[in-house]
């Protein structure tokens, strides 16, 4: 059975996000996913050592920085290594990683100005992923996520 990465705050079990709230993916494809066991998840944030809750961070260019002002892109480039790590020992075949977030946004990041806005980007996590080479998919992608996965499998 092939596996899968997933933001550890779309599997859910577990609170990762930075304000403590859940945000568990419920789409039937993805739970199937789910209890068939073929979902590794992973949280960028808490493998780089950051605490839950936590103040929240965003892109700018190359650094991560926190709404207070402290740079946490060690942090973040440390999660981002361990979940492709994951990746390679798990052979997953894609990923479905968490829009939004500055770890695992896949198409849309906040823009750094910690106003609300978003702009065309891509998480730490995500980036490293896909220059290692892996297909990552938001939660919005999963019926396309399932047709590659189901294509994969023929």
């Amino acid at each position: 059975m092939r596996k899968i990465l997933v933001s550890q705050c779309l599997y859910g079990d577990r609170i990762v996000r930075y304000d403590g709230r859940e945000k568990t993916l419920t789409h039937p494809v993805f739970l199937k996913w789910k209890e068939e066991g073929r979902l590794i998840p992973v949280c960028p944030e808490v493998f780089g050592g950051l605490p839950v809750p936590r103040v929240d961070s965003q892109r700018r260019g190359n650094l991560v920085v926190t709404r207070d002002g402290r740079d946490v892109t060690k942090e973040y480039e440390a999660g981002a290594a361990e979940a492709l790590r994951l990746a390679r020992e798990h052979d997953v075949v894609f990923c479905v990683m968490k829009q939004g977030s500055p770890a695992c946004g896949s198409k849309l990041i906040h823009d750094g100005s910690f106003s609300g806005h978003k702009v065309p980007g891509e998480g730490v996590a995500v980036q490293l992923l896909r220059e290692a080479g892996y297909r990552v998919y938001g939660e919005e992608d999963i019926d396309e996520a399932a047709r590659e996965l189901a294509a994969i499998e023929l």
